[in-house]
């Protein structure tokens, strides 16, 4: 190992850390890139509404509030193909479709009820694609809201450490 290649690298780091807060110092949110998604705004919108239709805040936390619609935006950019994806899209696209078509209002816009029987038409259709989508978003939303460090700590009392450690404990034989 070269110690002055390691030394001029330290120092380097540490000039930039230095330096970070003065022209960091100007950051927004807005101003900075963030990668794009296979959702629109519009589609994001609407998976939020359909996360909220399927674990709703009642007397404590729901879905939405702990986040689960960005867990599964990001999930299905990164983690599922494309095939997987446009059929995501599409389904929203239909589902609020259907949704104007029924209630004469957006699925965003429909209350619990109204959002709850058109999630059920999903799951009672014949089409193989709706049927898909729909296990699929009520998995993940299912799989994102327990696995929440809100319901894991608070609700199921998940422990990292897996118990206490005796170590002299008398065994009866």
């Amino acid at each position: 190992m070269n110690r002055r290649d390691s030394l001029k690298k330290i120092m380097m780091a540490s000039g930039a850390l230095v330096a970070l807060p003065s022209w960091a110092k100007e950051w927004t949110a807005d101003s900075l890139s963030f990668p794009s998604s296979v959702f629109a705004p519009a589609e994001q919108q609407l998976l939020a509404s359909v996360v909220d239709a399927l674990i709703p805040a009642g007397d404590s936390i729901g879905a939405l509030s702990l986040g689960v619609d960005q867990f599964l935006i990001k999930l299905f950019d990164q983690c599922y193909e494309k095939e997987i994806q446009e059929n995501i899209n599409h389904q929203l696209d239909q589902l609020n479709q259907t949704a104007k078509s029924v209630f004469e209002k957006d699925f965003s816009d429909c209350d619990q009820q109204q959002r709850q029987e058109l999630l059920l038409r999903l799951a009672s259709s014949e089409s193989k694609n709706e049927k898909d989508f729909f296990n699929l978003i009520k998995s993940e939303t299912i799989r994102g809201f327990t696995t929440s460090r809100e319901v894991m700590v608070n609700y199921l009392h998940y422990k990292q450490v897996p118990g206490h450690y005796y170590g002299c404990v008398d065994v009866k034989a």
